[in-house]
């Protein structure tokens, strides 16, 4: 903008040549209603104008298109005026009279370059954040979602859970059911290998195994007789001291049937190792491995410990039933021997009758004696077998007057001295 047309002549041809688009105007306001009607990049206004000073145009052009570059073009050393065209209109630069050329065209192609820069950082700007809202948006609806995902699996989790949990009931049902059919051969073991079970799992609690070995302790319980189901009737009813030396030895081999009759159940690897392994002593003389101490799995001792316990007050293994704290000092009678001394211990624990320093001090003593010196209710603490290796009698069996008297005629019979091995209360 200017006021003398010779001015504005020049300025047209110089800029023209060198490509720009030029408009002019003569006086401030001129420059204001053009700029109302097209937008303008950039802006060189003279000082000294009509009607309006370039400070004041400048002003108005910086208040109402703040994105328009300004630059002042004046032929006077005027520090008052220049001053103010800075402080108020905010100019680009300011041009002396006479210009140079190359250096007028220089300023504004420095200036032009700056618009662009700070259009441009000024789009970005705008992009970043249209881009953080949408960013803010899509977060939100995505934390929506994931809201909803986490609840779906969880209730998806939730229903997978409870069929498991019907499948693992139904499971162990079908073991209960299974086990039943078993017991009904024999009416006196009736229930048993589920009180075997139950308490099976009762003793491995106290000794804090894990809630696996829980389990397979648990169903290795209610399964621990499966390989009894080949026995005939007459072995299923006869206590396990009386069997004879062909009983017995069938007998010893229902461990190693059931392992084998379980074995296509892969789940229940656990139990039927323990199952196996369940005839097997502490003292290394059990069947069919001769294991010993923690050789055996825990899970074969606390079942045998929870099947001798149960089977003493039902009759399965003595010709008599013996009540509850008779069949526990029969165990206890046993501690180091048949059984692990651990989980002897948690038996008596689990019932609250003995302490462990009671249970040390109540430990019975073996003994060696003439068969003659046998009294009724002794109980053999090993297999009485005569020198040729013939079985008479097997270790736990609770001495009577008939059974005495039968083993002192083979005695006399086969002209032979035996001598038996039986348990001796400590107090007496």
């Amino acid at each position: 903008m200017d006021d003398e047309p010779s001015i504005l002549s020049a300025l047209r041809r110089l800029f023209r040549a060198k490509g720009f688009q030029v408009k002019v105007a003569e006086g401030g306001q001129a420059g204001l209603e053009m700029l109302e009607n097209e937008p303008v990049d950039l802006v060189i206004s003279d000082m000294r104008m009509p009607e309006m000073d370039g400070v004041t145009f400048l002003e108005q052009v910086r208040q109402r298109w703040p994105d328009t570059m300004r630059l002042l073009l004046t032929g006077y050393a005027d520090i008052t005026s220049i001053m103010g065209a800075i402080n108020r209109g905010e100019i680009y630069r300011y041009i002396a009279k006479p210009w140079d050329d190359n250096d007028i065209i220089l300023i504004v192609r420095g200036a032009l370059q700056h618009h662009a820069l700070e259009l441009e950082q000024k789009r970005l700007q705008a992009l970043v954040q249209q881009q953080n809202e949408e960013l803010k948006t899509l977060n939100t609806s995505l934390e929506i979602k994931v809201e909803e995902r986490t609840a779906e699996l969880k209730r998806a989790n939730t229903a997978l859970h409870g069929a498991n949990e019907r499948l693992k009931n139904n499971f162990i049902t079908s073991i209960k059911v299974f086990t039943s059919l078993i017991e009904l051969r024999n009416s006196h073991i009736a229930g048993h290998s589920r009180r075997v079970a139950d308490l099976a799992r009762r003793l491995a609690i106290q000794l804090e195994l894990d809630n696996k070995q829980v389990q397979e302790i648990f169903v290795a319980g209610l399964l621990h007789e499966v390989g009894k189901v080949g026995f005939d009737d007459e072995m299923l009813e006869t206590p396990i001291v009386m069997l004879n030396t062909r009983q017995l030895v069938e007998f010893r081999k229902h461990p190693a049937r059931a392992a084998q009759l379980l074995l296509p159940l892969g789940e229940l690897k656990g139990s039927v190792e323990i199952i196996g392994a369940q005839l097997e002593r502490f003292d290394g003389a059990g069947y069919p491995n001769q294991l010993s101490g923690t050789n055996i799995p825990i899970g074969a001792r606390i079942l045998s410990v929870a099947c001798d316990y149960d089977s003493l007050q039902i009759g399965v293994l003595a010709q008599r039933k013996l009540d509850v704290v008779q069949a526990q000092n029969a165990v206890v009678q046993g501690s180091g021997r048949r059984f692990d001394p651990d989980v002897v211990e948690a038996l008596v624990v689990l019932h609250g009758v003995q302490s462990r320093e009671q249970l040390k001090k109540n430990q019975p003593q073996e003994r060696t004696m003439s068969l003659y010196d046998l009294e009724p209710g002794m109980v053999l603490s090993r297999d009485l077998v005569t020198p040729s290796g013939l079985l008479m009698l097997t270790a736990g069996h609770v001495l009577d007057d008939l059974v005495i008297r039968k083993i002192l005629e083979f005695q006399r019979s086969s002209d032979l001295k035996l001598t038996a091995d039986v348990w001796q209360d400590p107090k007496v």
